[in-house]
């Protein structure tokens, strides 16, 4: 109930604020979910075995193992295999970039919230405070209350404003630093796999070389 009241005197400004915090919140929560489905789907000894196996070659066991993975890490390094007579490293960049984009997906909403919303919380304060000046004016100093109450009301946007993007900067830093941690994941084990592949096509072409 005090909630409410508060809102209230804030004035109009407090809806788009509102609006800011739900959007703010969700995309929060929902990031939140995707980072802790990603987690679960990592399957590290499978990278790993996976390494191996194309360190001797053997492309349909590899094709066998990582049949509905959905680690982030072995879809990249899938691409590369695929496409490894082609240009593997270009194919794994291309993937690699397609899952970094959905790892950022609605981050630039977030950044959004954070910045709009103490521009709202201040535009809400400087109405609030022109609204204070013309009861001034009006009434002159005989109701000094009315003024002081107005502006104190006025501030609760700004409050607001900052409330919400100090509470969404956390979150929002965090995901980045996720984001960013896995980049150099999946760029560690793309060049793991690229070094894997020209060794063994440098000894079969070393093999070949002995065998004439």
């Amino acid at each position: 109930m005090e909630m409410m009241v508060i809102f209230e005197k804030g004035g109009p400004v407090m809806y788009p604020l509102l609006f800011c915090s739900i959007v703010a919140l969700t995309v929060v929560i929902e990031r939140a979910i995707f980072w802790a489905r990603e987690g679960i789907r990592r399957n590290q000894p499978l990278v790993d075995e996976v390494l191996a196996l194309c360190q001797e070659g053997r492309w349909d066991e590899v094709r066998q193992k990582v049949q509905g993975s959905k680690d982030y890490v072995i879809k990249v390094l899938v691409a590369g295999i695929v496409h490894r007579e082609f240009s593997m490293a270009k194919a794994m960049e291309a993937a690699a970039s397609d899952e970094i984009q959905r790892m950022h997906r609605f981050m630039k909403i977030l950044d959004t919230m954070i910045t709009v919303a103490p521009l709202l919380g201040i535009f809400g304060t400087v109405l609030g405070i022109i609204h204070s000046f013309e009861l001034l004016g009006a009434s002159g100093i005989r109701h000094p209350e009315a003024v002081t109450a107005g502006i104190a009301q006025a501030l609760i946007t700004t409050a607001t404003g900052l409330g919400i993007a100090i509470l969404s900067v956390f979150p929002y830093n965090y995901f980045n630093s996720k984001v960013d941690s896995a980049a150099l994941i999946i760029e560690k084990y793309a060049t793991s796999l690229e070094i894997v592949y020209e060794k063994l096509i440098s000894e079969n072409a070393s093999n070949r070389g002995t065998g004439s």
